[in-house]
Formats: C-alpha cells, structure tokens, sequence
C-alpha cells in the first residue's frame, strides 16, 4: 500500500483521511472512471455532465478552443464533478501547450543551448502561469528523454540534449518553478525516448540501451528527479529490452513489451530500483506503440495490471471503461492495484489542493499573451539561437554590403493547401525588410498550388536561372528550413517541394549561402554545403527577430551547440 506521508505526496493526515474517505465513498463505476484522462474535443456542457457524472473521469486533456473556452470548459469540469479532475496542458515549450493565445517561449533544444538555466525558468514560469490561468494543475513535462541519436526527430526539439547532467539541472529547474505555481509535473518518456529513431505514435519503440549504458543517462536522469520529489511521470510505448531481460531471465523477444505493458520496467525498475512512489499515466493510448501489441480489450486490462495508474485517452468510454471491469471481475486486475491506483490518483489530487478546489477567477486570463510573456521569450530567443558553424567567415552581414537576399523557404507540405503558407516565411522577409534588406523569395510548388492548381507547377517549380543573372541580381542566398513531423513518419528530413526543385542548392558556389533551421537541429545531414549554417529553435516573430538581429551582428550569438548537429559525418563540419 503506498504511504502518501512520504514523497512526493508528504499529506497530512487530514488530507489522507480526505483521500480515504473519498475513496470509501466510490461507486464501483466511479472507481473505475478515475483511472481516465480524458481528451475533449467537444466542450459541450451536455457532452462534459455526462463525462462527469456517467463515466466518472479523473482527468482532462483537450484540444484546440479559445482562451475563454478552454476557461469555460474547465470551469465546468470542476463544477461538474463530484470528485475534482486533475487537468493537465503540455507545457514543454510555455503557455502555447495550453491554450492557443498562449505564448511560445522555448522549446526544450532551446533550453538547453541557452547558457544558463534562466531560460527553462522562463519558460516553465510563464507556462505555469497561463495554463494556472486557465485552470490547469498538472503539465505533461518536461521532457527529460536523453537523445543520443541524431536521426531522432520525436524529441529532437523537445528534449534538452544529450548529457544527462544538464538535463537534470533543467528538469529540476522546471520542476521548481511548475512547483510555486501548484501545478504537478509529470516527467516523460520512461523508459526513455532519444536513442532511437522511430515514433511511437507509429511503432513500438525500442531503448535498446545495456543495462549500464541505461543507468548512466535515463536512469540517472529519472533517478535525480525521483529524488527531488517528482510527483508523477508518464510512460512511453516504449520497451526496453536489456532490464526486461534482466528482471526476467528466459523472456522471450516475442514477449517483451513497451513499458506501459510490462511489470518488470514498472514494478521492478521504476517503483523498486528507483525507488518511484508517485503515481505513473500512460502516453496516449490510441498510439501504435501500445495498440500494437495486443487488442484494445488486452491493452486497457493490461496496462493497470502492470502497474500504470492512470490511461491517457479514452477510445471509446463505454467500452473503455468495461474493459477495466471485465478485467476487474477476472481477476487480471486485482482490487489491491486498483486500490494503489486510486490512493495515487487521489494523493495527487490532495497534494495539488483539489481536496478544497477553488477554481482560478477570470482576471488571471490576463495574464496569457501578455508584454511581459512576449519580452521573455524574446530575451530566451536571444540566448538560445546557435551559430553551429560559420567556416566561410561571412557573417555578420550587412545591408549596405549585401542588399539583395535570395530566401529559400523549405517548408512541409501543407495538410491542405486550405491552410495558407507557413506563416514564418512572410515574418522573415518582414523582418530581413525591416532590417535594410531588399528580398525575393519565390514561390514553392506548394504556394502555387495555393495561388492557382496547375498541372504545369511542378515544372515551375523545377525551373533554374541563369548563373550569370543570379550573381548579378543576387549578393546572398538564405535558406531557411522549417520542417515539421508528428505522428505521421517515424523521422523528418528534409525535403524540397518537388523533385528536382530550384530550392534545391544549386547556388551556393554561386552566391554566398546562410543556411538557418527554425526547428529541427539536426538538417546539416541533408545540408553539408552549406558553410554556415544556423539552429534558430523556432519560428514566432521573437525568434525570427532575433536572428536576423544576430545575422547582422546587432547581436551575438549565444546559443552552444553538441556534437549530435554534425550528424556524425565529417561532411557537415566542413
């Protein structure tokens, strides 16, 4: 039985009595109903009543809506609820994992290429404080996944690097500050995402890590957090096959699981060698990581059974939740791992005060968007922006020097060509204009597509230039890169709008080149021409600012880079 006097949930014995008498006071139904997060997309107050008083959920995540609809809905869920919900935002980069008007301040690759922890503070400060506002009291985060493969697009922004020291200085850090704004961190992706390449939105992922190699970075990791009192930490699909094999002598590899699914990571790693007493979620549990290795009815019986106390996302409630009942009758779930269970879920709930809720009042909305949220994440842009190599000595330029800029924008494709241009290409030409620059940057297939759908685009978009004209109306080239890649491949390259693109660099022996990525940090693999080449960490106007501040020299560049950005190629340093 877990003791909530001792870390991470120290309660005193009115609010264990609180958690019990709470849980004496549960239906079956509702009992059950705790164990789910749910993810709203319908902010109905019929649609919340009846997941509050039918279905019993613990905990909310939702997507999109305003500011005052997020505030509304969360609002209801308290009201509503017989029994408080944990609500729970994405903060790994500020407010923006919140809600919509949120402000963006710093992904986790921008934290750590800052110099100092100053702007992780920042950016779980304000985070805290917008998603607070609207009524949030727990953050998926931070993200202390060790990302030791460079072909890793999953965390490559999110994470804070690869050298587990700096991630345990940041990780605390944003549990410090998440912590004065009572709201509860719960750190991710045990057993640890980064080593590998794959997504596990897709596939199972594998940390395919010995035993020490696991020990010396994600164990160390989670070990220190563990220590400092980390309340809760969400499990990836992700298994880890060395401690499986270890903890279980004679597994088979057919046998071995993601975490979420096995006993061995979460009962004999997490909670016995690491000594973890908080209380562990899944990731979402429509990922191909978990639904790949058993049926839906397998998988939700399965999960609870190994030790994971909370499920991320309903597939269907009903159904959902006569799993867990099924399972519960069987006996593949036992009442003493349903009783631990709610005794975290219920010590959490204590821990962050929901035991006398008083939700947040209407004036702290304020607060999101604000000037002062937008000066710190100007002021993180410009500690965090890295010069990863500059070898043929061209910068700082200038626009008496170099008037006449050439931007090749590199974008994904469109979901739908609906959806407009990245917003980010029309911010850089404002900004390289502001600055004294004279810009062209043509259209890609994609924005002619948006303009006028033509069979013939493609070959436009195919078309090259005169060499000799390009110099005479050109004196440097910029390409900036801003690929983006979720749930959808297993890794993000990058890639041009066509085959046989005019972006694609054919100039750069032509007409100096800048190359600059606005997300991921790892594009020199497919760039090694490029001479300089720039990790700029985000594409709002405060980060866009700031790079054309530190191309000009107005500013230096602060930002350091790892080894992990030359992909391990002795091209890309050149």
């Amino acid at each position: 039985m877990v003791n909530l006097k001792e870390k991470p949930f120290f309660l005193d014995d009115r609010k264990i009595e609180w958690v019990e008498e709470t849980i004496r006071s549960m239906t079956p139904e509702e009992k059950i109903g705790q164990l789910f997060i749910n993810l709203t997309l319908d902010r109905s107050p019929e649609t919340i009543d009846r997941l509050c008083n039918e279905y019993h959920i613990g905990g909310v995540r939702w997507q999109g809506g305003s500011l005052e609809e997020v505030y509304e809905q969360n609002r209801m869920f308290q009201e509503k609820s017989r029994i408080p919900v944990l609500i729970a935002a994405n903060c790994e980069a500020g407010g923006n994992g919140a809600v919509g008007e949120g402000t963006m301040i710093a992904t986790g690759a921008a934290c750590g290429a800052s110099p100092s922890d100053s702007t992780v503070r920042a950016m779980a400060k304000v985070g805290g404080t917008e998603a607070a506002a609207v009524g949030c009291n727990w953050t998926f985060a931070p993200v202390c996944d060790v990302v030791s493969n460079w072909r890793n697009t999953i965390v490559n922004t999110r994470a804070f690097g690869d050298d587990p020291d700096r991630i345990i200085e940041l990780s605390k850090a944003y549990m410090e500050e998440m912590e004065k704004l009572g709201i509860a961190c719960a750190a991710k992706h045990f057993p640890g995402d980064g080593s590998e390449e794959r997504d596990q939105h897709l596939v199972m992922g594998c940390n395919d890590l010995s035993c020490e190699e696991w020990d010396a970075s994600f164990g160390r990791v989670y070990k220190a957090l563990i220590d400092a009192g980390l309340p809760s930490i969400m499990v990836g699909h992700i298994c880890q096959p060395a401690y499986s094999r270890r903890f279980r002598p004679g597994i088979k590899d057919s046998e071995i699981k993601p975490a979420t699914l096995s006993p061995e990571l979460l009962g004999d790693l997490l909670r016995g060698q690491l000594g973890f007493n908080g209380l562990i979620v899944t990731d979402a549990s429509h990922m191909a990581g978990l639904t790949a290795a058993a049926s839906r009815r397998d998988v939700i019986q399965g999960v609870v059974a190994a030790g994971c106390d909370m499920i991320l996302f309903f597939n269907d409630p009903a159904e959902d939740l006569s799993f867990v009942r099924e399972g519960l009758e069987s006996g593949v779930i036992t009442e003493e791992r349903l009783s631990d269970a709610l005794h975290r879920i219920l010590g959490l709930k204590a821990r962050l005060g929901l035991d006398s809720l008083v939700f947040p009042d209407k004036s702290g909305l304020a607060a999101v968007g604000s000037a002062e949220h937008h000066r710190l994440a100007a002021e993180a842009a410009d500690n965090s922006i890295a010069l990863v190599k500059d070898t043929q000595n061209i910068l700082p330029v200038s626009p008496e020097e170099r008037k006449r800029v050439r931007l090749y924008f590199l974008q994904s494709a469109p979901v739908s060509l609906m959806d407009g241009p990245d917003p980010a290409k029309q911010i850089l030409i404002d900004e390289l204009e502001a600055a004294g620059f004279e810009v062209t940057a043509p259209d890609d297939y994609y924005e002619m597509e948006m303009k006028n759908s033509s069979r013939f685009n493609r070959f436009r978009a195919m078309t090259h230039e005169n060499t000799g004209e390009f110099r005479r109306n050109c004196d440097l080239v910029l390409v900036a890169v801003n690929m983006k890649g979720y749930a959808k491949e297993n890794n993000t390259r990058l890639s041009y709008s066509v085959s046989h693109s005019g972006e694609i660099p054919w100039y750069t022996h032509e007409v100096p080149t800048v190359a600059v990525s606005l997300n991921y940090t790892n594009h020199l693999i497919d760039l090694p021409m490029m001479k300089t080449y720039i990790n700029a960490f985000g594409s709002t106007r405060e980060y866009i600012h700031a790079l054309v501040e530190k191309l000009t020299g107005k500013s230096e560049f602060r930002g350091r880079s790892s080894d992990l950005v030359f992909c391990g190629r002795w091209d890309t340093r050149l």
